[in-house]
């Protein structure tokens, strides 16, 4: 359940806490153009009186502020520092933004981090490429359901059969109504697909010419920590170059993971410092990674199709 059913189901004194709570994500959603009062209003169904009231009790506390000229909120000050200190217990976007510089730079490409956050997948971050014609499908803030583009169909994949039902389950109505082309068989053949071929797959399912690849990272204790992934205009996503693409997406998650190993193992069992262990997994799992997904290319090559691309206009591109 995340803060916005949670603000719903609690009744009592803790439901203007989690009213509060609500708007908080609601207006971390538009972190770059900022959210209005009606936007607030629309998405939170509370009374516009009300959330005025609770966006200033929010400014009060300097988790929100308002912009002087646009009257638009964002998140504030409070906010801020609160995610950069988040940021020490988790890290996943901190360890991942070396490598999105990396793969945006050898592919001319953009590539995006996304997370977990409930039912649901985050973009926390987005690296413009240098190849000037580019995919405006997804930015920071934006949140879809798991499985709704490549980084969040990696992770839907890297999920056990049971948790994927749920998931499909709580998400079953929005899919039906805004993401047409994400039908029960559609999303059982890219989970196939990303298992098979070691890398999700979006071909172009919402928006026509919007492709993108993408793959999970994980937490020392195996936990999800997010998912990188690429994403172009088709006509520069063909089936070799996914491949070519898949292949660097592996090296920069075994990179992602070995920092994230660094940062929370200090000190292995063995009594080695955990940076020799994490250099010896990153690139262990990197030569894994890459040889799973040469073998399933040679396999897919030999007979199986990629998941069939269902056009329809909309905006999310990895």
């Amino acid at each position: 359940m995340d803060t916005l059913e949670k603000a719903t189901a609690e009744s009592g004194g803790a439901q203007s806490v989690d009213r509060a709570l609500m708007l908080l994500s609601l207006i971390g959603r538009h972190c770059d153009s900022g959210a209005s009062l009606a936007s607030i209003v629309e998405g939170s169904g509370l009374n516009r009186p009300t959330a005025r009231r609770l966006v200033l009790a929010l400014m009060r506390s300097r988790l929100v502020e308002q912009d002087p000229v646009t009257r638009r909120y964002f998140l504030g000050e409070e906010a801020y520092v609160l995610g950069v200190l988040a940021s020490h217990r988790f890290g996943f976007l901190d360890c991942a933004l070396e490598s999105l510089a990396v793969l945006s730079r050898k592919s001319g490409d953009t590539s995006f981090a996304c997370v977990r956050r409930g039912d649901h997948s985050v973009c926390l971050h987005r690296e413009e490429g240098a190849f000037p014609i580019r995919t405006h499908a997804l930015l920071p803030g934006h949140r879809h359901p798991l499985g709704v583009g490549a980084g969040a169909m990696a992770m839907l994949a890297a999920l056990d059969d049971g948790e994927i039902g749920r998931v499909l389950a709580a998400n079953g109505a929005v899919l039906a109504e805004r993401y047409l082309a994400y039908t029960p068989e559609a999303i059982e053949a890219d989970v196939a697909f990303a298992r098979r071929r070691g890398f999700a797959l979006n071909p172009g399912r919402v928006l026509q010419n919007s492709w993108a690849i993408g793959m999970a990272a994980r937490y020392p204790d195996g936990r999800i920590a997010g998912a990188l992934s690429i994403a172009a205009i088709d006509s520069r996503m063909g089936e070799a170059r996914q491949g070519e693409l898949a292949h660097e997406l592996a090296l920069e998650v075994a990179k992602v993971e070995a920092r994230l190993e660094r940062r929370f193992r200090p000190v292995t069992a063995s009594g080695r410092h955990a940076s020799e262990t994490a250099r010896a997994g990153e690139t262990a799992r990197a030569i894994e990674r890459s040889g799973a997904i040469e073998r399933a290319g040679a396999v897919e090559t030999a007979g199986a199709e990629a998941p069939r691309q269902t056009v329809f206009l909309g905006g999310i591109g990895s």
